[in-house]
């Protein structure tokens, strides 16, 4: 028997092969909250019949099924992958670094286009029994990333999906060991692409990555159930800087409306030879939107720069991460 209480609850995730069809969960993230739900969209009849008082319950009825919510966990060392898979949509195998046990996953933006997965949640009843609640079709709409000082990295995931299914058998939950990125471990870089340098005065730094898609496709024969959603907007990807004012090189940027690569990375401990645990954002051309200094006091001058990623021509956004998964 489990804890009666959130600390008993578990997550477990796995790629589908089919849109909305089960896959059992093989991998299991440590979250620190979650919303995911099932919502539904119901009719009442409203008929009039003499002397009624009162809609029958008989006769209300449901005319579509859908998931939502979000989940909140610290980026880890290890077990990161199929969320990031479904957020950026290309299809990553970890590929070894050198001999030992490193293994890059390179991230890059492409379509999310059959990129879609199971998540299993565990929800413990007071006494122990955990609950299963299976969602399938989750789509991951939007990530957003975001470490300041003293902080870990942290990320919120928000999801969309096509149902719920409380008939499958709750998995057995399993975690590897695992640790978080953290302020400690972080580097900003910006510049030319590919040879970017550091940025002095970053205090913190978020970026959110968001993919648009129809949600909505409810059609006829579909049992209230939506098909798979599709894109329908161009990708966008923003973000922000907070800064102490140590120099101009993002003031000047702003003036200009130049623009710059940006690498946002994590290094962690070494896992072998010269290869690093690492969670590294790379994106080839941002422009700042707001942010020029301004004095409001006898303090520091600490301006927050916002900035918008573009697409540079050539190169795309990605998310590389280096753990020991030799699979997602």
């Amino acid at each position: 028997m489990a804890i009666g209480s959130g600390l008993g609850a578990q997550l477990g995730i796995a790629a589908e092969t089919t849109y909305g069809t089960f896959v059992a969960p093989a991998k299991f993230i440590e979250f620190t909250k979650e919303s995911l739900a099932l919502k539904k969209t119901t009719a009442q009849s409203a008929g009039i019949a003499a002397g009624r008082l009162m809609a029958l319950s008989s006769r209300r009825v449901v005319t579509r099924r859908e998931v939502g919510g979000s989940i909140d966990l610290e980026v880890t060392n290890k077990g990161m992958g199929l969320l990031l898979q479904a957020l950026m949509g290309t299809s990553v195998t970890p590929v070894q670094q050198g001999a030992g046990p490193a293994y890059l996953q390179t991230h890059t933006l492409a379509s999310v286009a059959g990129k879609s997965l199971t998540i299993q949640k565990g929800v413990p009843l007071t006494t122990g029994t955990v609950t299963d609640k299976t969602f399938v079709g989750c789509k991951v709409t939007s990530a957003e990333f975001s470490c300041g000082m003293g902080e870990m990295l942290t990320s919120t995931f928000e999801v969309d999906g096509k149902d719920c299914d409380e008939s499958q058998t709750l998995a057995a939950a399993s975690y590897s060991n695992m640790a978080p990125f953290h302020f400690g471990q972080m580097a900003l870089k910006t510049g030319t692409y590919s040879s970017e340098t550091a940025l002095d005065g970053i205090r913190k730094v978020s970026c959110k990555i968001e993919r648009p898609q129809d949600v909505e496709r409810y059609y006829a024969n579909q049992s209230a159930l939506k098909k798979e959603p599709i894109e329908n907007d161009q990708v966008k990807i923003t973000g922000n800087m907070e800064t102490d004012y140590t120099g101009t090189a993002l003031d000047d940027l702003h003036t200009s409306d130049g623009a710059t690569s940006l690498v946002w990375e994590f290094v962690g401990p070494l896992i072998a030879a010269t290869f690093y645990e690492t969670f590294r954002i790379t994106l080839p051309a941002i422009r700042l939107d707001e942010g020029p200094p301004t004095v409001d006091g006898f303090g520091v001058v600490k301006p927050t720069f916002n900035f918008t990623a573009l697409y540079d021509g050539t190169n795309l956004p990605k998310i590389e991460y280096i753990s020991t998964d030799a699979t997602l």
